[in-house]
């Protein structure tokens, strides 16, 4: 696993993060969210910048993903290799 992002907002009531990236991120793509609250394990789905579907996302970008379970502002996000 590879670190390529730290979430910096959650939105509870529709589950998604926000995303600044270190690395490049795109839909299909296997990631670990690991937290202070918890870590899980996904397969993204979308990825959205300025409310826009997008197919990746850049290194530098800030993007919306939706996630399977809660997490928290400076978790990290790390993506299988």
């Amino acid at each position: 696993m590879k670190p390529i992002g730290k979430i910096i907002h959650y939105y509870d009531k529709i589950g998604v993060a926000i995303v600044r990236l270190s690395g490049p991120l795109k839909v299909g793509d296997k990631i670990k969210v690991e937290g202070n609250k918890n870590e899980f394990e996904q397969t993204i789905d979308s990825i959205q910048m300025d409310h826009k579907e997008i197919s990746a996302g850049e290194t530098g970008q800030e993007v919306g993903i939706k996630v399977s379970q809660k997490t928290n502002e400076g978790a990290l996000v790390l993506k299988a290799e």
